[in-house]
């Protein structure tokens, strides 16, 4: 029982550490709260959807690739002419962008959810040390430790990611220094496209269905993770990511069945009370306002 919770709890909470950072590498680099994240992670089970009778890899490879095409359209169309305006405006518009793609999405490829069987493969199940797994739940495991590994080698070890940090910390001065906007911009959309695909693989696994909505979680987990640990700090991100993912399965474990649909108000009740203590974030040292 208590290793089913351990690989549950990891697992939700290296989904959720993916989700935040995808959020916080953008706040951190455009100043821009994306409320457009949710959408590209729906293109990502879109793929799913289209390539479901093909094999298992290419249709993963196929939500790569959407994803990270409509992250860095995104980009070019939308928040490239306004690189230079204030958060309000790039915040309304991500909810614009958003909202049209929803739309777009609805009224044609997805007027109402739609299946998408897991590989079989995933719901088989095995026994450890006389826990009950789950193939799922390992993948989930495994899959997001590699991504957020692979992550934090690219924000270490590469070019790409030493400006991406530096543009993170302090864009204009980066800009100053030498860091080429063009590159670095486009560079982190298509890191969070990266991201947003294999959250879609992840949640289409444990949903088994694809619809125009389906990004509306995954945007809100990503944007309360962020806040929690700190917008301006991608380890506080991926800390507050965590940190929700640790916490939501530990209140499905404890409560009442009784008082499961309360989990959320007890989750962010608590999390109101980090905030009120820490306004700025776990791991972040400076407060920012978004509006």
């Amino acid at each position: 029982m208590i290793l089913e919770f351990v690989v549950s709890a990891i697992g939700l909470g290296a989904l959720y550490a993916l989700l935040t950072i995808g959020v916080a590498l953008l706040f951190g680099v455009l100043g821009l709260l994306n409320f457009a994240y949710g959408e590209i992670v729906m293109a990502g089970g879109f793929a799913l959807y289209l390539f479901r009778d093909q094999p298992w890899a290419l249709s993963v490879g196929a939500a790569v690739v959407l994803a990270v095409i409509v992250a860095v359209v995104c980009e070019v169309l939308a928040f490239r002419p306004l690189r230079d305006a204030d958060p309000i405006t790039l915040m309304i518009a991500s909810f614009a962008v958003s909202l049209a793609i929803q739309s777009l999405a609805r009224m044609t490829v997805l007027p109402r959810a739609q299946g998408v069987a897991p590989e079989p493969f995933l719901g088989q199940r095995f026994q450890l040390l006389g826990a009950d797994i789950s193939v799922l739940e390992i993948g989930t495991l495994v899959l997001c430790g590699l991504i957020l590994g692979a992550v934090a080698w690219l924000m270490t070890r590469t070019s790409l990611g030493i400006q991406l940090r530096a543009a993170a910390e302090n864009f204009e001065m980066a800009s100053v220094l030498g860091v080429r906007a063009n590159l670095v911009i486009p560079g982190a959309f298509a890191i969070v496209g990266l991201l947003a695909a294999a959250g879609s693989v992840v949640l289409v696994a444990r949903q088994g269905a694809v619809s125009a909505e389906m990004g509306l979680q995954p945007m809100l987990i990503g944007v309360v993770g962020a806040v929690l640990g700190g917008l301006r700090s991608l380890k506080g991100a991926a800390l507050g990511g965590f940190i929700l993912g640790v916490a939501t399965t530990l209140l499905e474990t404890v409560l009442p069945t009784g008082l499961i649909a309360f989990r959320d108000a007890v989750l962010f009740t608590a999390l109101i009370a980090v905030l009120v203590i820490r306004p700025q974030g776990l791991l972040s040292s400076a407060k920012v306002r978004v509006s």
